[in-house]
């Protein structure tokens, strides 16, 4: 063998990442440079497929490749011209391949976006096929390093909404029971669920948890504002009966659509930390833990906040006790579903679930997420396995308790 076919076959193939041949388009005007640089390739052993387009207005409509080999000297387009129109169109990496010699020519172009510029007359195959590989190469690693720049600044814009979804509670009585916990669904992104725990001055711990309706950045947006005016409310001294009437007036300013709701429930735990009120927006009603738990009375239940419906949230005082514990919760973990039917875990496979995790030891062993509350998680873990994965909705937990 000699000549071409002979280089092609002591050449080892030069191949992409994963194997697969690289489209090339050749955008040129002279049929017989378009013939040699094909050759060229060809000879370099470059595992590829070209594509020849004669203008950059043909060009345009074949950019579905891997790089273009561009010259400057064409039929529609003349010097940067031509490469800035075909960058402008969304082009994959540039080299210019072009007759043109100046001597900042090769700068401008580069400098115009341009990966690399070489000269036809001086060209030799393995440059030519090691310039197209590099030129990929390169335009892998910007995307790879775009792709991961948006993934940080996702997990920043994240880090700041969980901040104000999921805060730190703020309860100075160190007697006081606080856990809170939350498992975001399947997709991993949070929704609509928050909760909140504050202490006043006078000793008053106002405890909510709520949930937006829908899911998706703009329910979770929406259920940190209405976190922070529930924090801002309870801090400034409204009167516990008054906050959910301004929350709902909150949610009526902020939310994108009228039909956007919002359920609540709020725990007043009075000084004596005997007695509680409750307030139910149209959520889930609370567990007060025992042996065995039971649900808290549900016969003051006001409608959900944003519902335009007549109707308030009067307060049910609750007698609790020397030793209490109860949790508040989001109805994500009553829709977990536990059987192929789609039978869910509902109130009745909570309480069973309670009664299991919440009395044990906070160290038992039990597998948690990392810095996840280790009772909550335990809880958490434990209505993930009923369902047999990842919630397909947001959880989220509250535990307050009064020791003997």
């Amino acid at each position: 063998m000699h000549g071409s076919a002979a280089r092609e076959a002591e050449a080892p193939p030069a191949s992409t990442a994963d194997d697969l041949p690289l489209r090339i388009l050749v955008v040129e005007d002279d049929e017989g440079d378009a013939v040699l640089v094909q050759e060229h390739l060809q000879d370099a052993g470059l595992v590829h497929e070209t594509v020849w387009a004669r203008s950059v207005d043909e060009a345009l409509e074949n950019l579905d490749v891997d790089c273009v080999l561009l010259d400057l000297g064409l039929p529609d387009a003349m010097g940067l011209s031509a490469l800035q129109r075909v960058l402008d169109a969304g082009a994959p990496p540039v080299v210019v391949l072009t007759g043109l010699t100046g001597t900042d020519a090769g700068l401008e172009a580069v400098a115009a976006g341009a990966q690399d510029f070489l000269v036809k007359g001086d060209v030799h195959p393995d440059v030519l096929a090691r310039s197209v590989r590099y030129a990929v190469q390169r335009r892998r690693l910007e995307d790879t390093g775009r792709a991961l720049y948006r993934s940080l600044v996702r997990a920043a814009e994240t880090t700041r909404l969980e901040r104000a979804l999921l805060p730190t509670p703020r309860v100075t009585d160190e007697r006081l029971e606080v856990r809170v916990g939350y498992r975001a669904g399947r997709d991993g992104l949070l929704g609509g669920d928050f909760y909140d725990v504050v202490e006043r001055p006078d000793g008053t711990v106002l405890v909510m948890v709520g949930d937006v309706c829908g899911h998706g950045p703009d329910e979770a947006a929406l259920g940190a504002t209405l976190r922070t005016a529930w924090r801002t409310l309870v801090i400034a001294g409204t009167p516990a009966d008054e906050i959910l009437g301004l929350l709902e007036r909150v949610l009526q300013a902020e939310r994108s659509r009228p039909e956007v709701f919002t359920t609540a429930t709020m725990l007043a735990i009075h000084p004596d930390r005997r007695s509680a009120d409750l307030y139910l927006a149209g959520h889930p009603v609370p567990l007060l833990v025992g042996d065995p738990s039971s649900l808290l009375p549900a016969d003051a239940r006001g409608r959900a906040l944003g519902i335009p419906v007549g109707g308030g949230w009067p307060a049910r005082r609750l007698d609790l006790g020397p030793a209490w514990r109860v949790l508040l919760y989001t109805d994500g973990l009553l829709e977990a579903t536990v059987a192929a039917d789609g039978t869910r875990l509902g109130k009745p496979g909570l309480l069973e679930l309670a009664d299991r995790t919440l009395p044990a030891a906070p160290d038992d062993g039990a597998a948690v997420a990392p810095d996840e509350d280790p009772v909550l998680g335990r809880l958490l873990s434990a209505v993930r396995e009923r369902h047999g994965g990842d919630l397909v909705d947001d959880a989220a937990v509250v535990l307050v308790g009064w020791p003997a």
